[in-house]
């Protein structure tokens, strides 16, 4: 069975990236550079296609692409393949324990979000003294931030607010 060969432009377009792309990867060494045939145009295989891809993947999954040439470093190094693993695997780790920690604080934002639309779609009185003289009879004032029950303080990020306005505006 003959194997498949792309053109530097064929080789860029089934992966989605620009021909330049395809030469700032080799020479940087983490897509090898092809030998080049007739008309010195270079020629890949479908083998450098799933390379090219993979060297995407972790790109988009924030590797550097620093990170990705010492991968493909180690690769080189070992022909067991085991430090590439463990490189890799070290390296996903930290990407999942970073999206995690992404994802706790989008769903903490989305909580906050959804007790303010509630709060909000549930307010009768007063919310133009939002916080004022409701607030001790409101139901939300054990979450609230604004919420005081010494009535003489004043609510705390109301005067933050009102501090960080001032800066901006002078």
């Amino acid at each position: 069975m003959e194997k498949r060969q792309y053109r530097i432009g064929e080789l860029a377009n089934k992966a989605g990236v620009t021909p330049r792309t395809v030469r700032y990867y080799e020479s940087l060494g983490i897509l090898k550079s092809q030998d080049r045939k007739d008309g010195r145009q270079r020629h890949y295989t479908d083998g450098d296609l799933v390379y090219l891809n993979r060297i995407i993947q972790l790109k988009n999954y924030g590797m550097s692409l620093d990170e990705i040439a010492e991968i493909i470093r180690l690769g080189n190094e070992d022909s067991t393949g085991e430090r590439r693993r463990l490189q890799l695997l070290k390296q996903y780790r930290k990407l999942l324990s970073k999206e995690i920690q992404h994802l706790k604080n989008v769903q903490a934002l989305i909580d906050d979000l959804s007790w303010h639309v509630q709060q909000l779609e549930s307010v009768d009185t007063d919310f133009k003294q939002c916080p004022g003289s409701a607030c001790p009879r409101c139901e939300y004032k054990d979450r609230c931030e604004f919420y005081r029950e010494d009535a003489h303080e004043k609510p705390l990020r109301s005067s933050l607010t009102a501090s960080a306005g001032k800066s901006g505006s002078e």
